[in-house]
């Protein structure tokens, strides 16, 4: 066999094998591809949102008087409560009409402009005075107007909305029943953000206070049937979790 032929042959196999050698390498290739796990797969049902509640204490709020309020909002409501940093009552609300006080009307437009947009709903918590002005069913400010233009008030709540607040100024503290009456007042001013009215049902935690702090002792924490299977009707249709607890059959 001539030299020529043997280095012909011997050129053909290393093409051969360099031809076998770029397609296993191309078979490798495309194995591992195949093999590496893409993103997950879309979910068939809509998921649900998570129903969240952020509490604003203000001025030195009593952090444990904090928890207390966020766990009767979890309890009422299945809601995830997020406790925000105490911060100062902002000085745009200050006003010194009757006695010094805050707006509780300006004090809604702060949190709302602050709630962050993972967040339905935000409760600011203060100690200091606040008032509201109170209308009639006409829209018309109460008469005597001189008493209720700048009228101080247990809480206020846009209804529906994204804020309410409430002050302790005008629950005397040191009573057994001065942690029960902030928690009601919370709960009832989250209702209204949840858009429900005040309620002429007996033992419902959203009847009106009606001015005096003994319809908040008579009340329950606790919704009425009526008000209860609203709440859930609302967040059901927002895509929120069920809520949990809330009515005891009032």
């Amino acid at each position: 066999m001539s030299h020529t032929f043997c280095t012909y042959q011997n050129s053909i196999k290393r093409i051969v094998l360099h031809a076998c050698i770029g397609l296993l390498l191309i078979a490798c290739a495309g194995t591992e591809a195949e093999q590496e796990p893409g993103p997950n797969p879309p979910t068939t049902s809509a998921a649900k949102k998570v129903f969240r509640v952020a509490v604003q204490p203000y001025g030195g709020f009593p952090p444990a008087e904090v928890q207390q309020v966020s766990e009767a909002l979890t309890s009422m409501l299945g809601a995830q409560v997020l406790i925000l940093p105490n911060r100062p009552l902002p000085e745009s609300a200050f006003i010194h009409v009757k006695s010094p006080r805050y707006r509780a009307d300006s004090l809604l437009a702060h949190l709302k402009r602050s709630k962050a947009p993972h967040v339905y709903c935000v409760l600011g918590l203060s100690q200091k005075d606040i008032s509201a002005t109170k209308r009639g069913k006409d829209g018309q400010v109460k008469q005597p107007e001189f008493k209720y233009r700048d009228w101080g008030v247990f809480g206020l709540g846009y209804m529906p909305g994204a804020a309410c607040v409430v002050s302790t100024f005008r629950l005397p503290k040191g009573k057994p029943s001065y942690l029960m009456r902030l928690k009601k007042i919370s709960v009832h001013e989250l209702g209204h953000n949840l858009g429900l009215p005040h309620c002429p049902m007996e033992g419902c935690v959203m009847m009106d206070a009606a001015e005096t702090i003994q319809t908040i002792d008579r009340v329950k924490l606790a919704f009425c049937e009526k008000c209860w299977n609203a709440v859930q009707t609302k967040l059901k249709k927002e895509g929120f979790e069920t809520a949990l607890g809330g009515s005891t059959g009032i």
